[in-house]
């Protein structure tokens, strides 16, 4: 019985084959906020945290017990401590996606990617080039548009929050950056600890009175509906899209990861409205596009530098 070659992958074609996986990541992540607005209450920010994480967290540990077992202590507390921060990152983002709306959500969060070029320049004294900074602020005038969707008025605390989320993921990626103790352990050891420490602060924050109702309590209240949107939030949005950077990165290059991930916010915007039912208003379109416009121009002229 003779064998029939299949013919030999095209370099485009592997190409797509590595990027569609995290195209896929990019759409599933602007699809989370609306995910979390439909689950999530002010009231049950933190159960539907501890039940997103906790499902995933065992699968996590189980893959990568080994190299669990290899940490030494400052690398556990080097992790530790990002968890810290991841809390706080999940816990604003969460919140504010309550008290906003979901394209809102993912387009202000999208400016991590100014940000963080900003800070680092800051700590390592270096002037970013001014293309940069143009980019910078176009980027914020589009901001301020975009909380101004309906017209002219106080942006929403949603709004705030997912800022100030922007700014701790900055902080995270500083972090990881410049924690010595964690830059030689692999991302899945490294991922597994923030998230147990993370995990372990909502815990904490479920069981302090007047916090809101209990994760199981929760749980035990939700409907298929729910169950779906949790299920999505964990598998796909989590532990998906981890693996997928791991899978990826080692096929192509960070550059490259990072670009296709960079599109987050638009589906974050098509997802909100197409599925939502969102509205922008005229000056929430013209704040969406510059944002849009001004953190992809931020990334050519970062990557351009470096």
């Amino acid at each position: 019985m003779s064998s029939v070659a299949l013919p030999a992958l095209t370099p485009s074609r592997r190409a797509w084959v590595t990027d569609l996986p995290v195209l896929l990541v990019a759409a599933v992540w602007g699809a989370s906020y609306l995910a979390a607005k439909g689950i999530t209450t002010t009231h049950t920010v933190i159960a539907v945290l501890v039940l997103r994480f906790a499902i995933v967290l065992p699968v996590l540990a189980v893959a990568g017990w080994r190299r669990l077992r290899a940490l030494g202590a400052a690398q556990w507390r080097g992790a530790g401590l990002l968890g810290l921060v991841l809390s706080g990152i999940f816990l604003l983002e969460t919140y504010g996606v309550v008290h906003t709306s979901a394209t809102n959500a993912g387009l202000i969060i999208s400016l991590t990617m100014i940000f963080t070029p900003l800070a680092e320049a800051a700590v390592t004294r270096a002037r970013p080039p001014r293309t940069f900074l143009a980019a910078a602020g176009l980027s914020v005038t589009g901001v301020v548009l975009l909380t101004q969707g309906g017209g002219f008025t106080s942006p929403s605390a949603g709004d705030l929050l997912m800022l100030l989320a922007a700014l701790a993921r900055t902080v995270h990626v500083l972090a990881m950056a410049r924690v010595r103790s964690v830059r030689e352990a692999d991302s899945l050891s490294l991922t597994t600890v923030q998230l147990g420490s993370a995990v372990a602060v909502f815990a904490v924050l479920a069981a302090v009175p007047g916090t809101g109702p209990a994760p199981w309590t929760v749980a035990a209240g939700f409907g298929a509906a729910e169950w779906a949107g949790l299920v999505f939030l964990s598998v796909f949005c989590t532990l998906f899209a981890f693996f997928v950077q791991m899978w990826s990165v080692r096929r192509t290059s960070p550059s490259r990861v990072g670009l296709l991930l960079g599109t987050e916010p638009l589906w974050a915007a098509a997802v909100g409205i197409s599925i939502g039912g969102e509205r922008l208003g005229v000056p929430g379109v013209l704040g969406a596009v510059l944002v849009l416009a001004g953190t992809a121009w931020g990334r050519r002229s970062v990557e351009a530098r470096f």
